[in-house]
């Protein structure tokens, strides 16, 4: 058989509308699972899209054929040409009867783990056998909705007249000065896998882009054993010239509410297959002060929260069953941080400079986004580096950019995998990666 013609139909594409009841198609994929039951024997057959039921008949069919779909060994890789049956009770309403079946590939047995749903494993085991693992329904269904996620955010920043870039990730200076980063060696000097793209962002800004997005992968050196941490991550930033924070706290609940839209619409049998049943977050989204939040824990928690307090996962959760429980809505903003808590790079209010400009947009569960209004000023942005313990002459590339026409600009940053987690309800961040990287984890 030619390569070319291995396949005319992927299993989900044979509907009523589609094909003719006894049409010959060819399907390509994965042998799910044999049941010989004497007299007849069913081969589910399982590819990217689903599963269909191979039918053969003892006493209708070459006895070869027969003999051989017996003997088929679980995920091997096959193709069956035969007739479409329309057969209510078969997945996805239809059978094939089938006059050929050609083995590609014989699996190897026994199989790392199960396949079929049966038999659970636990999640190492699956990261470690993840080529068997991706071939589960329910690990398929997350990554075919995290692609309509990136899907979507893509088309609303082109409908919104953003421009795509892509910034470096080897880099020379740390991006908010913290000491989680990861040392590479670069020729004959050193260098770090970049914690964000935010001082490159901003350098766009000067530049005259005026509204960019990246969505690219992020590099944190943080000793994290959790269920939501990662040390290589996907992060979607965005920057806008001649805005404020409120701007673009705007843009970011309008994004999510329209990718959960698309979710929703788009990947309806994904979603069955998770058990999971979406509403789209109503906007604007809740705006929380951090004073009032602080306010909220210590009525409403054991552990108290004090002003230039970062929050807990417990006040986290704490914060949004609040929310949760007063207005039915799973997301919200945290305003109006301390400045000193906040990277240098945040703007001060001008009345109350101990207060800065900047938000952290939250799922009930925890933290999705960061952002805030930039320092567009090169002095005080200056003495905000310094008063971080940083020297100004490390960021040298960084601050040229402002001596010479700045525009007034904001941003942020969002995980696309705790969006995905999130979203789905997911256990854990490493079910919504497909290779992660943890402290423990470096292969596969």
């Amino acid at each position: 058989m030619s390569l070319a013609n291995l396949r005319t139909h992927y299993t989900a594409d044979v509907e009523p509308e589609k094909v003719d009841n006894g049409q010959k198609i060819t399907l390509a994929g994965w042998v799910h699972e044999v049941r010989d039951l004497g007299g007849i024997c069913f081969v589910v057959l399982r590819d990217r899209e689903g599963k269909a039921q191979v039918t053969l008949v003892k006493k209708k069919i070459d006895k070869d054929l027969f003999n051989a779909a017996r003997r088929l060994v679980r995920e091997s890789v096959i193709t069956v040409t035969g007739n479409v049956k329309f057969e209510e009770k078969a997945p996805n309403g239809y059978e094939l009867l089938p006059e050929e079946i050609n083995i590609l590939n014989v699996a190897g047995s026994p199989l790392p783990m199960d396949t079929t749903g049966k038999v659970d494993a636990e999640l190492d085991t699956r990261l470690d056998s993840r080529f068997i693992d991706l071939r589960r329904a329910e690990t398929t269904a997350v990554f075919k909705i995290r692609h309509e996620v990136l899907q979507a955010i893509r088309e609303y920043f082109v409908k919104h007249k953003f421009l795509e870039t892509a910034t470096p990730k080897v880099v020379a200076t740390a991006t908010e000065g913290g000491t989680a980063l990861f040392p590479i060696t670069y020729f004959d000097r050193e260098a770090f896998l970049n914690q964000s793209p935010q001082l490159f962002k901003q350098i766009l800004m000067s530049g005259g882009f005026d509204r960019v997005f990246e969505i690219g992968p992020i590099f944190r050196a943080e000793e994290h054993d959790t269920r939501r941490h990662l040390n290589e991550a996907t992060s979607i930033d965005v920057e806008v010239s001649f805005a404020d924070h409120f701007d673009v706290m705007e843009i970011l609940e309008n994004l999510v509410a329209y990718a959960y839209t698309q979710v929703i619409e788009n990947c309806k049998s994904s979603l069955e297959v998770l058990g999971v049943e979406l509403n789209i977050p109503k906007t604007p989204f809740l705006k929380l002060t951090y004073n009032e939040v602080i306010e909220i824990i210590n009525a409403r928690s054991e552990e108290k929260m004090h002003w230039g307090d970062d929050l807990g996962t417990l006040g986290e959760h704490t914060v949004g069953d609040y929310v949760y429980e007063t207005t039915g809505e799973s997301h919200y903003f945290i305003i109006d941080w301390p400045t000193e808590i906040k990277p240098f790079y945040a703007m001060p209010y001008e009345d109350r400079p101990e207060f800065s400009k900047s938000f952290d947009m939250m799922h009930r569960t925890m933290e999705l986004s960061s952002g805030a209004q930039r320092i567009h000023i090169p002095s005080l942005l200056k003495s905000r580096i310094e008063s971080q313990g940083m020297d100004p002459d490390g960021f040298e590339f960084y601050l040229k950019a402002f001596e010479y026409g700045m525009p007034p600009h904001a941003g942020w940053g969002m995980g696309c995998e705790r969006f995905v987690m999130t979203m789905l309800g997911t256990d854990n961040i490493r079910d919504t990666v497909l290779f992660p990287r943890d402290r423990r984890r470096l292969s596969p």
